[in-house]
């Protein structure tokens, strides 16, 4: 007597062709980022189905009770279920195939530093040879010594906004990775951009080129980007209030007082970054910030008279 195993629902549109598998080559070998991902979740798919099919050969199964026509609908069984676990990223080899290739293909730029909104904390690894360690996070002395060297500009620009000067010292040290990471000329000069502003059309100023980090789908991109440079960290600032009160994409930051969590979830609400977990990242570097400077400048920041949100300067 055979027993069948119950039919399985097929979804056509997984299983690709050898024309489609040439296109899909193409496309990751052009840098395509959705290429990239679906051709990740089809070798993991693969790999699962083999792991799956060794599992069934180690079986051992009795012959009375096996025929070809169970077997044929077992392996089109394991076939769809290794789909289903790779789509639902049960493994995370994909996930881990992805990051792989986009660290190598961001090490084919120019080598220079990640900057801009929500980038990592370091550059990419080269394309070949062994992965390099990230840099060692930075220091609670070296924190606080950022965060003073700012804070004064930052109270001024703060005050502006209608918001503490820890909304404003927590983002820009999220953008530069505490001062560390901050985008510099061919030559080595410093940008003074803060806050990863992009020299868009509208700015006639100078600015550097310098690689960085976009998310596209939610999955970190690396890219190259023109940004604004001044010639000290103040005038960033002051540039940074007006950005902010000309936009009305960014009116719901305005005002916030103390509330860095308010301020920051209107920041991503407005598209400031490309980050999803970009307001909590900044809430994040607050909540790290009122440790390391201690209670001096926070009571002056809650002393200090919070200007009106009228959107305009």
């Amino acid at each position: 007597m055979t027993l069948p195993l119950p039919t399985p629902v097929i979804d056509p549109n997984l299983f690709a062709t050898s024309s489609s598998f040439a296109g899909l080559r193409r496309e990751v070998a052009a840098h395509n980022p959705q290429a990239l991902r679906t051709a990740a979740q089809q070798f993991e798919s693969l790999f699962i189905n083999m792991v799956l099919k060794s599992m069934q050969d180690a079986n051992f199964k009795d012959p009375l009770f096996g025929s070809s026509q169970s077997r044929m609908y077992q392996d089109m069984y394991d076939e769809q279920l290794s789909i289903q676990l790779s789509k639902e990223h049960a493994f995370g080899l994909a996930e881990m195939l992805v990051q792989q290739l986009r660290r190598q293909w961001a090490g084919e730029g120019s080598g220079s530093q990640v900057s801009g909104p929500a980038a990592a904390s370091a550059a990419a690894p080269p394309a070949s040879g062994p992965a390099l360690a990230p840099p060692p996070a930075a220091t609670p002395e070296q924190q606080s010594a950022f965060a003073r060297s700012i804070w004064p500009e930052a109270a001024r620009a703060a005050h502006r906004l209608g918001v503490t000067p820890v909304a404003l010292v927590a983002q820009a040290a999220l953008e530069t990775d505490w001062g560390r990471n901050i985008p510099r000329s061919a030559h080595g000069t410093s940008s003074n951009n803060l806050f990863g502003i992009k020299a868009g059309a509208g700015w006639s100023g100078p600015s550097v080129g310098s690689a960085t980090q976009e998310y596209i789908d939610g999955m970190p991109t690396a890219t190259r980007a023109q940004f604004r440079a001044y010639g000290s960290c103040g005038q960033c600032l002051h540039d940074y209030a007006s950005l902010l009160s000309g936009d009305p994409r960014y009116r719901a930051a305005l005002g916030t007082g103390s509330n860095v969590g308010a301020f920051a979830a209107a920041l991503q609400r407005g598209g400031y970054a490309t980050d999803p977990n970009y307001a909590r990242k900044l809430t994040a570097v607050a909540d790290t910030l009122s440790r390391v400077l201690g209670p001096e400048p926070l009571k002056l920041a809650a002393a200090a008279p919070i200007a009106p949100s009228s959107g305009t300067l």
